[in-house]
């Protein structure tokens, strides 16, 4: 009989473990002794903060990352089929969502393997919560175009999107773009649109505001440099 693929959260932001994490995450952390992580040096400090106990030298740790290939992600998943339980760890937050995390878990049905996934943080849906904004009926699109002139196009289309079908554009940037991000949000979207920044989840610093384009335009720039965050776009 294969084994478990248990989907394992991790936090989104340093020291949080007690706050964010419920017990039984650490308890499978534990119990666990292979693991496939989207980041080895993430993934080995998350297990000896939450599992002690673990001697990490000891562990069967596979990378499997956006570039990893079918034959890798099947290879990752033949201890499964053989017997042995595993957990699936992102970089950050939840495995699957928005995550390469997801392409193991479809493997995973394929091969009859039973997926479990276990509570913890999402940035996408934190963000959503604390937006005010449409929950019902909403997109994420990931990274935005880095050159400035397809990113305003881009910009367009999902206000377009957000008024039209009435659904919350989500999307995300590396971090020391967001600034740039924001202004082009500002420059491109209708000032009564509405827009929220929600940065550093769970951290002490954590940032949420939604408010129109015009009320953000009246706003001092968030210090948001070098932080992960989400942006939404909606009414």
């Amino acid at each position: 009989m294969p084994g478990t693929l248990y989907l394992i959260p991790t936090i989104l932001a340093d020291d949080t473990e007690a706050q964010v994490l419920p017990p039984q995450v650490p308890a499978q952390v534990a119990a666990l002794s292979c693991f496939l992580v989207e980041n080895a040096r993430t993934a080995r400090r998350f297990i000896k903060r939450v599992a002690p106990e673990h001697v990490i030298e000891q562990l069967r740790i596979s990378v499997i990352d956006k570039d990893s290939t079918e034959a890798q992600v099947q290879a990752a998943l033949q201890p499964v089929l053989q017997g042995q339980d595993a957990g699936v760890i992102s970089e950050a937050g939840c495995p699957g969502i928005a995550d390469p995390g997801a392409e193991l878990a479809r493997r995973a049905h394929q091969l009859g393997i039973t997926v479990v996934p276990l509570v913890g943080p999402s940035s996408l849906l934190l963000a959503l919560m604390a937006s005010g904004m449409n929950g019902q009926s909403f997109t994420f699109h990931g990274y935005l175009p880095i050159e400035r002139g397809p990113r305003l196009a881009a910009i367009k289309k999902l206000e377009q999107q957000a008024l039209q079908l009435h659904q919350t554009q989500l999307f995300i940037e590396t971090p020391y773009r967001n600034l740039p991000l924001l202004d082009d949000l500002l420059a491109g979207l209708h000032s009564g649109t509405r827009l929220c920044v929600a940065a550093s989840l769970t951290a002490p610093n954590e940032f949420i505001v939604t408010d129109t384009v015009a009320g953000w335009r009246k706003r001092p720039k968030p210090d948001i440099h070098k932080q992960p965050a989400v942006f939404l776009v909606g009414q």
